[in-house]
């Protein structure tokens, strides 16, 4: 039988999923083909919790499976992402107003019509005068890989943006296919550049950082929950 919520929260990489689970003690974790999962009452609200996993295949898949299981009217993805040195802070939250591909590399006709296909545009329009958190509202890149120093400049300059992850992207376009409303905020965890990235070679880094975004963002979820469920 189908069990139904009113929102589902996608969590991806393994360290969000981790950090985020002391913040609700006494639930009871499921299993899924994915991840772990479990359901809590927040903001008066039956709120599935699912650990998607980390790639794009794994979004695509759990966010699916997320929507199929829960029926939700909502979708929620909160966690991480890389930021460009000098276009963002450690800490800010990235809440897209796009979302872009990139890593689809089509050479048998137009590569930016082939990106285009898995580009999606939210509708903001719901978003109170005052966010429950700060955010800045920008492009959210996603691929396969982290991002690589080098090519941040041409990152930058041709998608405009100042952020990227690994299932954005993913989680969005199955929401859009959907025809469900979804909300991703993305904390910046680490900053990658010439010369700079915090995280790799030193996942104790983003571990760190997971616990204190994840936290933040539970704090946080009751008042995102309310906002986005009154759209």
């Amino acid at each position: 039988m189908t069990e139904k919520t009113e929102i589902c929260v996608l969590i991806s990489a393994g360290a969000e999923w981790r950090a985020l689970l002391p913040l609700y003690p006494g639930i009871e974790l499921s299993d899924t083909p994915y991840g772990e999962s479990f359901c809590n009452r927040i903001a008066g609200k039956n709120i599935c919790f699912i650990h998607g996993g980390w790639g794009k295949v794994a979004a695509a898949g759990s966010t699916q499976y997320a929507i199929d299981r829960w029926s939700p009217t909502r979708i929620i993805n909160i966690g991480t992402c890389g930021g460009f040195d000098g276009c963002v802070e450690q800490g800010e939250i990235i809440l897209p107003h796009k979302t872009i591909i990139y890593d689809i590399f089509e050479q048998m006709s137009d590569p930016d019509q082939a990106i285009e296909k898995y580009t999606v545009d939210f509708d903001l329009s719901w978003l109170p005068p005052t966010t429950p958190q700060p955010v800045r509202i920008d492009t959210l890149l996603s691929a396969d890989r982290d991002i690589n120093p080098d090519e941040t400049p041409w990152l930058i300059e041709k998608f405009n943006t100042v952020a990227a992850d690994w299932e954005s992207g993913a989680i969005a376009w199955v929401a859009r296919q959907n025809n469900l409303p979804c909300l991703i905020l993305r904390a910046v965890s680490d900053l990658v550049g010439f010369g700079t990235y915090e995280a790799y070679g030193n996942y104790s880094y983003f571990e760190e950082q997971c616990r204190e975004i994840m936290a933040n963002f539970a704090r946080h979820l009751p008042a995102w929950i309310e906002a986005f469920q009154a759209s």
